[in-house]
């Protein structure tokens, strides 16, 4: 792997840093990867509808390059191509909202949504009114999954910037949200790769072309698209991306549009420049006005080669919300340089104290949780590998920052069963970004919950574990057989209460629940997949088992020498 960086698990923070000390009017939120204008009113009552956007890194210049007045009032970073913590959102939302309210601009993935959408409802608890709106423009996938499952791409740019005009006016938050949401509601995007990209966590590119392959219909995480072609001229690349988009959203002649040529990364401004050439002309032969037009890297995935085509139905009043001034660092217009990195505090609700003595048995919990952080380490690059197959690369990198925060955690953590799931959850919850964070914390919650205050019996474990599997269900909506963690753990928790129910003793009985989740993990070689990134690829993720299906074997290995 070639690339200007120190530390592969230093890159965001460092380029955020980069960002603010190059721009005027940015600032970093104190212990968050936020960006946040600088000017936003000490007092909250004084504050206008708050635009907030985000999502993994690696997308640059967004999100953060479209933080400014006109466009958003804070963005938010997760890992190289991972969803952003629920915590970190909740505190961009403390830091720049008031009474007025936010709106959360999300992009179609599931990482986003629930962490996003998980904030918002944090947020609401403590009074702040929050609207989201999802993007999710990529026609490309209207033969693979249905419409609400449609990946959000490059047209986000201008929901930010529809947005972001209309708070700027003095747009109420009911306002602004259905003004972002009519402007979602009229795209439509589609991609081409001609290479991959490489993750800084994995070290290689995500897949391999021929030099006369490319990818049609790509994401912006480096994965593969929908289907491998022949490389084809850019004026035929071009016909093939604007009538597919026609055709999805049966837009013609006498239809009023906006255009947005996108590069992925690594694309010269000269190809940009044919493919807008092309886009422009072809638009025009078919009927359609073109009544704007941008090129340039406006959402990337790293160093792709490859661009997208955005289009956008307008009229008089979307019109002006596009022209309307804007003086993001991304958006034209922006390049003074700024003073040093800039960093507010951030405001965080207080903990409240907790007794530190240990309840019988706890000693053991206490190592049995040390062990799976340690198992989750050993995994990283077996874990690492399996993603890279069938999404995007990052789960061995965020589960061992989720080890970590096992590690880290205070004495606290260790007064009982339930209070310990409970810390657990809280840690993971914050540290691991993308879908796995929410999942394992709802999990861990739920199980926690139900062992409440009773004594902690094989039995009660048992109930908890299955409660625990519930949750995760109901937050994903997904089943066994969708190809999912859920592969692992419904097997696994179902197998574990049998054998206790049976009368066979705990060690065994968790040992069939071990047994059962490796052959749950081995089956989804076999599935294709329904929900998330893999989904995306259909029958070509099958072959491989799936990544977060393995990790749950991964710890329920670990656990086996403590269950008794």
């Amino acid at each position: 792997m070639k690339k200007l960086v120190n530390d592969p698990r230093a890159v965001v923070g460092e380029m955020l840093e980069g960002l603010v000390s190059l721009h005027p009017g940015l600032a970093l939120l104190e212990g968050e990867h936020v960006i946040l204008r600088s000017d936003i009113p000490p007092e909250p009552a004084a504050r206008p509808v708050a635009i907030l956007s985000g999502g993994g890194s690696g997308h640059e210049p967004a999100h953060a390059g479209y933080v400014g007045p006109g466009m958003l009032h804070a963005a938010v970073a997760g890992d190289v191509f991972t969803s952003p913590s629920t915590d970190a959102v909740l505190a961009a939302l403390r830091a720049v909202s008031g009474p007025a309210g936010a709106l959360l601009v999300v992009k179609n993935y599931t990482g986003d949504r629930l962490n996003f959408g998980l904030a918002a409802e944090l947020a609401r608890a403590e009074g702040i009114p929050v609207e989201v709106v999802v993007v999710a423009d990529d026609v490309a996938l209207r033969d693979t999954v249905e419409p609400a499952r449609r990946r959000g791409l490059a047209g986000t740019i201008w929901v930010h910037k529809v947005a972001g005009a209309a708070s700027a006016a003095g747009a109420s938050l009911a306002e602004v949200a259905r003004e972002a949401a009519e402007a979602a509601a009229q795209l439509g995007t589609m991609g081409v790769g001609l290479g991959a990209c490489t993750v800084p966590a994995s070290g290689r590119p995500g897949f391999t072309l021929g030099e006369d392959e490319m990818e049609l219909g790509l994401g912006i995480h480096g994965e593969q698209g929908v289907r491998r072609v022949p490389l084809q001229p850019a004026d035929a690349l071009v016909d093939t991306l604007l009538s597919t988009i026609l055709a999805d959203r049966q837009w013609g002649p006498g239809e009023r549009v906006a255009l947005l040529v996108n590069g992925l990364g690594g694309t010269p401004a000269q190809e940009l420049a044919i493919i807008a050439r092309r886009a422009l002309a072809f638009l025009r032969e078919r009927g359609l006005r073109v009544e704007r037009a941008w090129s340039g890297a406006f959402l990337t995935a790293l160093e792709m080669p490859g661009c997208s085509l955005s289009l956008m139905k307008v009229d008089d009043a979307r019109l002006a919300r596009l022209d309307a001034p804007a003086s993001a660092p991304a958006w034209p217009g922006s390049g003074r340089i700024g003073p040093p990195v800039r960093r507010v505090s951030s405001a965080t609700p207080p903990q409240a104290d907790a007794s530190v003595s240990r309840a019988p048995g706890m000693e053991r919990v206490s190592e049995a949780l040390l062990a799976v952080a340690q198992a989750l380490d050993a995994a990283e690059a077996r874990l690492t590998e399996l993603d890279a197959a069938a999404g995007d690369g990052d789960l061995g990198l965020s589960l061992a920052r989720g080890a970590a925060a096992i590690r880290a955690l205070p004495e606290t953590a260790w007064t009982s069963p339930a209070r310990a799931l409970t810390a657990v959850g809280e840690a993971l919850r914050r540290s691991i970004g993308g879908s796995s964070g929410p999942f394992y914390a709802t999990a861990l919650l739920r199980a926690a919950r139900q062992l409440g205050a009773a004594p902690a019996s094989a039995r009660a474990w048992a109930e908890a574990f299955r409660a625990g599997v519930a949750a995760v269900a109901e937050l994903g909506g997904a089943r066994p057989g969708d190809r999912t963690m859920l592969d692992a753990l419904h097997p696994a928790a179902e197998a574990f209460a049998h054998a206790l129910d049976q009368g066979e003793p705990p060690a065994l009985a968790w040992a069939r629940a071990l047994q059962a989740a490796r052959e749950g993990t081995e089956a989804t070689r076999q599935m294709t997949p329904r929900l998330g990134r893999a989904s995306y690829l259909g029958a070509r993720a099958l072959g491989v088992p799936d990544a977060g299906a393995e990790a749950v074997c991964v710890w329920l290995a670990a656990l086996t020498p403590f269950v008794q």
